[in-house]
């Protein structure tokens, strides 16, 4: 297939310090992404995702006004389609953890290099988890800790999945990204893409944190080897 003039994704850039908020911004400015906005506490950060609609928000966690956990929580509440990059200076796991379950998609530290920001903005606007190295084992291993606690009362009705979904959603609950999915199963990026979307909106889940955990529960993750 030819590759057909995709519009540049949509980011916005919260940072409190001006100077990294600005070359973070030009950075990605410069790699082709279209800079829809900028913020620099909590409270504006809400505000203007609300107004810009980016399709990426690269988010600091510390942040005057309002944490950056809590702005993940109530933009991604606000556009579940909306992903998170958080890039923080902190590589705490309590830090990484409590940004995942707000709704964020990935996390790098900041002692990132430019070109490993862009890939990462890149392929979070993709659909898929990025993490520093040495952070997805971490966050992975909390979805199993999760699944293990009571879950709440499961609805009358298990919605029905294809199978083609549901091999694509054990593959999720194994930690793969949408593009090592594809490759494994033959398929195009955007048809994996479509058969998660189609599989959140079945199980009305929200993000793919969600999703991890709700195959986790089922018992998906240990059905391939």
């Amino acid at each position: 297939m030819s590759d057909q003039q995709q519009p540049p994704v949509r980011v916005m850039v919260v940072d409190d310090h001006p100077m990294w908020r600005e070359a973070v911004s030009r950075d990605l400015a410069e790699a082709g992404f279209a800079l829809v906005a900028t913020a620099g506490d909590g409270e504006e950060a809400v505000r203007r995702a609300r107004a810009a609609q980016p399709q990426v928000l690269v988010l600091d966690l510390n942040l005057p006004s309002l944490p950056g956990v809590e702005v993940c929580r109530q933009v991604v509440g606000h556009d579940p389609a909306l992903r998170v990059l958080v890039l923080s200076a902190s590589g705490e796991h309590a830090d990484v953890l409590e940004a995942v379950k707000s709704g964020a998609t990935g996390y790098l530290v900041k002692s990132a290099g430019r070109e490993e920001l862009i890939d990462a903005v890149r392929r979070t606007a993709a659909g898929d988890p990025v993490f520093t190295p040495g952070l997805a084992g971490l966050v992975l291993g909390e979805f199993r800790r999760l699944a293990a606690e009571p879950a709440a009362p499961a609805s009358p009705a298990a919605p029905q999945l294809t199978a083609r979904e549901t091999e694509v959603l054990r593959l999720v609950a194994k930690g793969l990204s949408y593009r090592q999915i594809a490759e494994r199963l033959v398929l195009s990026h955007r048809t994996v893409q479509n058969h998660v979307q189609n599989t959140l909106g079945k199980l009305q889940l929200h993000n793919r944190v969600e999703l991890v955990r709700y195959a986790i529960e089922q018992g998906l993750d240990d059905d391939l080897r």
